[in-house]
C-alpha cells in the first residue's frame, strides 16, 4: 500500500504557482483574493519545509531561484493535469450501459429506450451489442440482457422470456401455403436461419421439424444469415419462413407484416437479465432493472398473448 504523501497543503502550492508566474507576489495576491504579505507568508512557509530559497527577491519583483524554477514546472503540471480532470468530470455524464444481441436490441429494447431514459433523466443510456454468448468476466456493464440457460457463475440471472418459437412468413407466402398450412408444406419455401453454433445455443429448423415428427434432410433451399435482425428482413421481404421468437416478433405480428405459418416450439432457454452477484447495483441501475422485469411480466401476459 502506498504511503501517505508528504506534501504542503495544496493552497500553499497554488500560491507559489502564481507568484512564479507572474513573477510578483503582490500581482499574486490580486489574482488570488490575498494580501502581498499574506502571498509573502506563504512562500516562507513553503521555502521554510523545503529548506531552500524559491525566489530571489528584487525591487520591482521576485525571480525563481534554480529549485524554485524546478518546482514550478511540476507544480504547474500537476496543477493543470488536476484542472482539466476537474473540468473532465464537471461535464461527464453518467452513463448506464446495457449489453444484449442485436436482435433483442432492435425488436424489443429499442421501442422502449425513451421509457427507460425517463426513468434515469440525466443518465446516458448506452446499449451494446455483441454476438456472443455472456462472459462475466469480459462484461464491464451493470446490465446483461443475454439468451441462455440462466447459468452464468458470478451473476444473478432473472427470465425475461421463456424460448418460445414459431415459423412466420409474410402475406404473400401465408397465401401461398393457404388457410390450414401443413408443416410439410413450409419445406416449398426457403427456410431462413441463423448459422449453426456448437454448441447449440437455441432451436433450429431441424429441431422444428423433428418436433413435427419430419425429417427434413438437406435442406438445399434455405439461407443462412449472421445475424437475426437480417433474417427477420428476409422473412418480411417473402424471401422466405423463418423462426420468429416470440418477444422479438409480436409487433410484426400485431401490425400484420408477419403471420404464424406453423405450431409453436419451447424450450427451458430463453432471455435473462444478468447482474453480478458480488457488485450491488446503483438506485439508478436497479430501478432500471425493476422496470425491466416488470415491462417483461406486462409483456409475457399482453402484446406476448398472440395467436
Amino acid at each position: 500500500m502506498a504511503g501517505k504523501l508528504q506534501l504542503p497543503p495544496l493552497q500553499v502550492l497554488v500560491v507559489f504557482e502564481a507568484a512564479a508566474r507572474h513573477g510578483n507576489f503582490t500581482a499574486a495576491g490580486n489574482e488570488l483574493g490575498l494580501s502581498q504579505p499574506a502571498v509573502s507568508q506563504r512562500i516562507q512557509l513553503l521555502e521554510s519545509q523545503l529548506d531552500a530559497p524559491l525566489f530571489e527577491r528584487r525591487h520591482r519583483g521576485v525571480q525563481l531561484t534554480e529549485a524554485g524554477n524546478s518546482l514550478y514546472h511540476i507544480v504547474r503540471s500537476s496543477l493543470n493535469d488536476i484542472s482539466e480532470q476537474l473540468e473532465r468530470t464537471r461535464h461527464q455524464r453518467s452513463v448506464l450501459r446495457i449489453d444484449t444481441d442485436m436482435g433483442f436490441a432492435s425488436y424489443w429494447l429499442m421501442p422502449r429506450l425513451n421509457a427507460i431514459q425517463a426513468l434515469i433523466p440525466g443518465v446516458e443510456v448506452q446499449v451494446s451489442t455483441s454476438p456472443n454468448d455472456y462472459n462475466f468476466r469480459d462484461s464491464n456493464a451493470p446490465l446483461t440482457i443475454c439468451f441462455g440457460g440462466g447459468h452464468w457463475p458470478g451473476t444473478q440471472s432473472q427470465r425475461l422470456f421463456p424460448e418460445h418459437v414459431v415459423p412466420v412468413c409474410n402475406q404473400h407466402i401465408m397465401q401461398a401455403l393457404g388457410d390450414n398450412p401443413t408443416p410439410a408444406s413450409l419445406l416449398r419455401f426457403p427456410l431462413l436461419k441463423l448459422p449453426e453454433t456448437r454448441p447449440q445455443r437455441w432451436l433450429t429448423w431441424d429441431d422444428w421439424f423433428r418436433q413435427q415428427r419430419l425429417q427434413p434432410g438437406n435442406i438445399n433451399a434455405s439461407r443462412t444469415f449472421n445475424a437475426y435482425s437480417l433474417v427477420i428482413q428476409a422473412a418480411l421481404e417473402g424471401q422466405g419462413i423463418a423462426l420468429g421468437w416470440r418477444p422479438l416478433i409480436a409487433p410484426l405480428i400485431a401490425s400484420r407484416q408477419l403471420f404464424i405459418c406453423g405450431p409453436e416450439m419451447r424450450s427451458e432457454r430463453g432471455y435473462f437479465l444478468i447482474s453480478s452477484a458480488s457488485k450491488s447495483l446503483s438506485p439508478q441501475q436497479q430501478k432500471v432493472k425493476s422496470w425491466l422485469l416488470d415491462e417483461a411480466w406486462n409483456f409475457h401476459y399482453s402484446d406476448l398473448a398472440l395467436p
